[in-house]
């Protein structure tokens, strides 16, 4: 097997040389080469000191930048759009009660015992007399071949030593379309609950890595039938079944909202666009109803929903700032597009609309079509024309009113120069009132029209002008 023609791996042999350590790339670089998927994350393991072959690296990388952690022997080297982790071999031991290894030195044996999978248990040579040798201990080559994810060790032992490994193991299979082998998944099953002593930060990296996937649902439904997703986010396991009274039936809000989320993911990249979609129906099974007349209902879970997001995002270790408001944001109205087209719409509609989702509002278009699915295509067709027809709507009055990002022309301190307060709040009464008639298209927004209604209103409410 031969290393890419590039100046980094001249680099990387050339160091192993000159120091005489015995020194390989492996892991998820060789699988990915293997398989032909462009990759920029080279790992290094070195039979010595990580620390001394990553400064040796450094010295002859041009701009490159690196960061060393003593502690841990490994050091990180960023060269051009590469990144380069080193470290040397060693032998980890586990206790019961901690995810933490015991780490010391070990040899190329030690480091191959330690890894998770075949698959990510290559090692490529970088010495003069291995270069380009591709080490195979655990036959990954084969399971490669066949699409197979298997620990190289007793699953047991593997994923009750490092319970973080059953989302690998999910991850990989979900990104690669592999399959769990059989042993491996019950190991899966039998350690669900180990997954408890692992760090919820390290748990959210490897959901988010699922969900910037290009088929997440893969992965949601691997997590929901191993017991994994009821450890931590119980919210999304809530919204699987299907309830049936007088026959009539809800739709399945679990695997609805996977086929959102796979929708979504061919329209963008977003991760917290697609947050919105894993989330636009969380509230569901709180709000659920049954009216026998109508038959099932769930008034009122876009707002409920919105305001579980915090609570969500904050358990996750998701970022509580304007990324999750962007998802509160889009959660509250993914339902607005689509109400707008089963009415006749008017540009008083399309108007609020575009106000209220401001910059968002081609993403909440972008969810909206991601959340139409039925097995009835017609109805499929049906729905994405009456939102088609929204979206040219909403082009239009952008293009008329220059909405995009659209503020009164009156603030607060207009008012207070104008009128005498008394009570704080009229001040947010008269915007409010004022906006609502822009908005509606009863005032333009200039200073002249926008004071002449505050004038008549302010008399109308007893609020008098200053002199």
């Amino acid at each position: 097997m031969s290393f890419p023609k590039l100046e980094i791996f001249k680099l990387l042999a050339e160091t192993a040389n000159e120091l005489e350590i015995k020194s390989y790339v492996v892991g998820g670089y060789v699988r990915d080469l293997l398989l032909k998927i462009p990759s920029k994350d080279i790992d290094i393991v070195v039979i010595g000191s990580g620390v001394d072959f990553a400064q040796a690296l450094h010295q002859k990388m041009d701009g490159a930048s690196i960061s060393v952690f003593k502690n841990f022997g490994t050091a990180q080297i960023k060269y051009e759009d590469y990144i380069v982790e080193i470290i040397g071999a060693r032998k980890e031991s586990y206790r019961r009660d901690s995810r933490k290894p015991l780490v010391e030195d070990g040899t190329l044996e030690d480091d191959q015992n330690r890894r998770d999978f075949t698959v990510n248990s290559f090692y490529l040579g970088l010495n003069s007399d291995n270069y380009g040798v591709l080490e195979d201990p655990f036959d990954g080559i084969q399971d490669l071949n066949n699409g197979i994810i298997r620990t190289n060790t007793d699953p047991d032992k593997t994923f009750s030593d490092d319970p973080l490994r059953m989302l690998r193991a999910i991850r990989f299979a979900a990104r690669f379309n592999f399959t769990i082998e059989e042993k491996t998944w019950n190991g899966i099953l039998d350690n669900a609950h180990r997954i408890g002593i692992v760090s919820q930060e390290r748990i959210t990296d490897e959901l988010n890595s699922m969900i910037r996937g290009d088929k997440p649902s893969i992965a949601f439904k691997l997590m929901f039938d191993s017991g994994l997703l009821h450890y931590f986010f119980p919210e999304m396991v809530e919204l699987q079944g299907v309830e049936t009274i007088d026959g009539k039936s809800h739709k399945d809000n679990f695997y609805h909202t996977l086929q959102v989320l796979d929708q979504l993911c061919q329209l963008s990249e977003n991760i917290w666009l697609r947050w919105a979609a894993i989330l636009h129906d969380i509230a569901k099974p709180a709000t659920k109803r049954f009216d026998p007349k109508v038959g099932w209902t769930f008034h009122g879970h876009e707002d409920r929903g919105s305001r579980m997001v915090k609570g969500i995002f904050r358990r996750l270790r998701l970022p509580l700032d304007e990324k999750m408001k962007y998802v509160q944001k889009l959660v509250a109205m993914h339902l607005r597009p689509i109400v707008l087209s089963k009415d006749i719409v008017t540009d008083s509609a399309v108007r609020r609309l575009i106000v209220e989702a401001g910059n968002d509002v081609d993403d909440l278009l972008l969810l909206c079509r991601a959340d139409i699915t039925s097995k009835n295509q017609f109805k499929v067709k049906r729905h994405i024309e009456n939102l088609q027809k929204v979206e040219q709507k909403i082009q239009e009055v952008r293009e008329k009113d220059e909405l995009r990002n659209w503020q009164p022309v009156i603030t607060g301190n207009h008012i207070k120069g104008r009128y005498m307060i008394v009570n704080p709040r009229d001040i947010g009464m008269l915007k409010l009132e004022l906006r609502e008639a822009i908005l509606s298209g009863e005032v333009k927004n200039t200073l002249d029209d926008s004071f002449k209604f505050l004038d008549l209103l302010a008399a109308e409410k007893g609020i008098e002008r200053k002199k």
